[in-house]
């Protein structure tokens, strides 16, 4: 974990010493600016009981430029495309610096229990949300199921 800075030696001790509930994110043992990361669907979401792979970076200007965060584990969601990109205002023109990775995580999370169908990334996803919320929520809840789940 050397050449790191002491604000990323502090987020990653935080990360481990006190996580946060439904949220693990573990520093590679190769390169402790990348991180694997899982976090459970929100209860009362159609991703409810799933457990979703994501890796997040920390570029070398962080904190002052957002980390990238994607999703490996595939999801049936208007903000989060196939190749796992996920939109999200406080990955993009919202970011600040006094944000940190734990922050970042609780809004994907978040991002989960309440999709933007406003300022989608997948637009046929998002059109299934507004004109007929049962069924994309039944397809979310299928990718899930399938995807995202130990079985």
């Amino acid at each position: 974990m050397s050449g790191l800075s002491p604000r990323i030696l502090k987020e990653t001790q935080c990360l481990l010493a006190d996580p946060t509930p439904g949220i693990s994110a573990i520093p590679d043992e190769s390169n402790a600016r990348y991180f694997h990361v899982l976090v459970c669907g929100p209860h009362d979401s159609p991703f409810e009981g799933g457990v979703f792979k994501l890796e997040l970076f920390l570029p070398g200007d962080y904190p002052m430029k957002a980390p990238m965060v994607r999703f490996l584990t595939k999801i049936y969601h208007p903000n989060i495309d196939s190749l796992g990109r996920i939109c999200l205002d406080v990955l993009k023109d919202r970011w600040s610096p006094a944000l940190q990775i734990r922050t970042i995580l609780l809004s994907i999370q978040a991002l989960l229990s309440a999709p933007n169908t406003d300022d989608p990334l997948v637009n046929d996803v998002a059109q299934l949300w507004k004109v007929n919320q049962e069924r994309a929520i039944q397809k979310a809840r299928e990718w899930t199921l399938r995807y995202a789940m130990k079985n």
